[in-house]
């Protein structure tokens, strides 16, 4: 046996180009060419609170060192997330329209979190793992004796959403309008995934209803549909859950419920999905990688945290600041927009040794990819984890080679870094 800690730590680093010095970090083209690292680094190095200008809004401060990040993070009085959570500026009656669990602060945030996080915790996903596997075994083995086939659409797409639709209660068939509704909602800059990108087309209609998109129409009637069947016969599922009275004996109103309904199906499949895609590009690329996986299982808790470092699909968070405050000498005035770019903060060396080296055995990984732990700490994040986990698993018993057949497909999108299709053979 291969000792570990070689096998994972020999590679070079896994992007072969990390960008122009010169990237656009607001411009959706920017991100079809990969992740523009390089301009993360210089700008780390040279002006880590740096102003960003944007063409069609005030302008904010990028945020690019980790620990600089933590603290914007924590701190919820100075930074807030109830004027927005992306680069977009909404007037006030926009954001009251759009709002959801994550432009909400705490006592308030908490208050939504509790309706739906006892499904959520380590020990609860933990009892799903059983059934979670022998999912992930029919998704691989439905995808396997075709040879050569797209690794996103047919395993990385179809794991996550088969267990939203467990959570919700929904069924399988269903689960295909929820995907592609999730992918037009955050992929709604990329014109694959829906008609009105936000920046190609007028989407001044929509701009009332969360991520501008018309699927969140769509998702509302759906969202109702679900609603009116369980009113008067509850299950044991998340909608079950968000229509019963918070602690405080109050239900959500209908708005609410939609808002939340929609916010479930957004980050239910899509990021997970492009996490899982981020890893296999990898692997496929570097097979010395997988075979030192494959060969070392006792690796499997180490490797996803890399896989989730070094894809932090979820590029980054926006908060804006309350009052006037300093930052690495830096004065942030109160109003300002604030964001954190955390595909920066998870590849600072500060943080993390050698930070482009994809380590499977990386030991000290308390990476960003689910915001860190705080008020905002991603919902699902074990079940992430766990569905990541299993899936490679799966594949592992069953594959012996992965080689690449295409170059990846990525979003157009500078909020979400995901590959949208991966081509891959299976030996």
């Amino acid at each position: 046996m291969a000792d570990a800690a070689t096998a994972a730590t020999f590679v070079d680093p896994y992007l072969d180009d990390l960008g122009p010095d010169d990237a656009d970090l607001t411009s959706h083209e920017t991100y079809i060419a990969g992740v523009p690292f390089a301009t993360y680094d210089r700008l780390r190095a040279t002006d880590p609170v740096h102003w960003t200008e944007e063409s069609d809004g005030s302008g904010f401060w990028s945020i690019l060192r980790y620990d600089d990040a933590l603290q914007v993070s924590h701190d919820v009085k100075t930074f807030t997330s109830t004027r927005g959570i992306r680069l977009e500026e909404m007037d006030p009656d926009e954001t009251e329209a759009r709002r959801t669990l994550m432009e909400m602060d705490p006592p308030e945030h908490t208050r939504y979190r509790r309706l739906v996080s006892k499904g959520f915790t380590r020990r609860t996903v933990e009892s799903y793992e059983d059934g979670i596997r022998r999912l992930a075994a029919e998704v691989v083995e439905a995808a396997l004796p075709k040879g050569e086939f797209d690794f996103v659409t047919d395993i990385a797409e179809q794991l996550p959403m088969r267990m939203l639709g467990r959570l919700l209660g929904t069924s399988d068939e269903d689960g295909h309008k929820l995907v592609a509704w999730g992918d037009a909602l955050l992929g709604n800059t990329d014109p694959e995934f829906t008609d009105y990108p936000v920046d190609l087309t007028d989407t001044e209609q929509f701009r009332m209803v969360p991520f501008r998109s018309p699927a969140s129409i769509q998702i509302f009637s759906y969202a109702q549909e679900q609603a009116a069947a369980r009113r008067g016969k509850p299950t044991d599922d998340i909608i079950s859950q968000l229509l019963a009275p918070a602690r405080d004996g109050r239900p959500l109103t209908d708005h609410e419920f939609n808002n939340f309904f929609t916010l479930l199906v957004a980050a239910g499949n899509d990021t997970t999905r492009y996490t899982m895609a981020h890893g296999m590009w990898v692997l496929a690329a570097h097979p010395e990688l997988w075979r030192a996986w494959k060969d070392n299982p006792e690796l499997t808790p180490t490797a996803v945290e890399e896989i989730l470092r070094t894809g932090s699909v979820t590029m980054h968070f926006r908060r804006t600041a309350t009052q006037d405050v300093e930052l690495r000498g830096r004065r942030i005035k109160a109003g300002d927009k604030v964001v954190m770019w955390y595909n920066s903060a998870n590849h600072d060396d500060e943080g993390f040794p050698l930070p482009y080296r994809f380590d499977l055995a990386r030991e000290r990984n308390d990476h960003m990819a689910f915001g860190r732990n705080g008020p905002h700490l991603c919902l699902g994040a074990w079940l992430a984890r766990m569905e990541i986990r299993l899936v490679f698993e799966e594949l592992m018993k069953r594959v012996d080679r992965i080689e690449l057949m295409g170059e990846p497909d990525r979003l157009r999108s500078n909020f979400i870094s995901g590959i949208k299709h991966l081509p891959v053979r299976v030996h």
